[in-house]
């Protein structure tokens, strides 16, 4: 298989993974599960999940212990966006291609929603302990995932990002303060958990961290990037949306032909990064390159 074939095929075994921990639609509560299902099955890259999944097999994990990981992590990036589509936020009214979840649903079940899957989440990555002859890497595992995605990660990231919006003295330090926590530190965490569960050492799990930061960085400038040239419907929610938001971003400050070498720059230090491990990386390669080619 080619390497779109090869990621057609794993992102279809990481949505059966998801959909294996979704909540039945029923009792008092239906509608909010419901919100909650629209929102996380609406499609997306499942990038983080995949990361998460690749950094555990080229340290030699083949357990089953990384599925509920991997369906947390999604279930935290979902809810991230959820909220970060309210009114209150981005005001955004698609994603992903359809409506987003405070349109069809209301405001109020958006915000429960991504309150749900939070919650939800840290139920579903404890699953893990009942996989596992290594509970210790289960808990830094968990550990983790909650310090990335929150007050000293993305959600600490998410409170810069909104004090800068309107702001004309926002400066190249901010911003990669801003996207090293608000998208950064969940991808760091994707990989980072991946090593862990597998059982790599510490210095591994630091230089992964590491690899995942710079691609979290590309992927982030890389976004700033289409946010300008694409359209809309190339990329499933509204185009010129920073500009809207009043946002600073890479292109605003160095334009876009600056801002494309600098994902260029952080893919290719991501990539060399990943010769330093013994196992077989080379997939994980393409898709850090794949990220710079990307569209949507």
């Amino acid at each position: 298989m080619n390497f779109k074939q090869t990621m057609e095929m794993k992102i279809g075994q990481i949505e059966s993974c998801i959909r294996q921990y979704l909540p039945e639609e029923c009792g008092e509560q239906s509608r909010l599960i419901e919100a909650m299902n629209y929102s996380i099955l609406a499609g997306g890259k499942r990038l983080r999940p995949l990361l998460m999944s690749e950094a555990y097999r080229l340290f030699g994990g083949c357990g089953k212990e990384i599925e509920p990981f991997m369906a947390a992590m999604e279930m935290i990036h979902t809810y991230s966006l959820v909220h970060d589509d309210l009114p209150a936020m981005d005001n955004d009214e698609f994603r992903r291609g359809r409506k987003t979840t405070h349109i069809v649903f209301g405001e109020a079940m958006g915000i429960l929603a991504g309150d749900g899957l939070l919650n939800l989440a840290v139920e579903t990555a404890m699953c893990a302990f009942d996989m596992t002859q290594f509970p210790d890497r289960t808990a830094n595992a968990l550990r983790t995932l909650m310090h990335k995605s929150g007050l000293y990660g993305m959600i600490g990231g998410q409170s810069v990002d909104v004090l800068a919006e309107g702001q004309s003295d926002v400066t190249i330090e901010t911003l990669d303060f801003i996207y090293a926590l608000k998208t950064g530190a969940l991808i760091e965490a994707s990989m980072m958990i991946g090593a862990i569960l597998a059982g790599a050492s510490k210095p591994e799990v630091r230089e992964i961290e590491l690899a995942a930061g710079e691609i979290g960085r590309a992927f982030q400038i890389q976004d700033d990037i289409l946010d300008v040239v694409s359209t809309t419907q190339q990329l499933g929610k509204p185009a010129h949306s920073d500009e809207k938001n009043g946002k600073t971003t890479y292109v605003t400050l160095l334009g876009v032909e600056e801002a494309k070498r600098r994902v260029r720059t952080l893919s290719e230090r991501a990539a060399a990064r990943l010769d330093t491990f013994s196992g077989d990386a080379a997939f994980l390669k393409q898709l850090f390159y794949s990220l710079i080619k990307r569209e949507a």
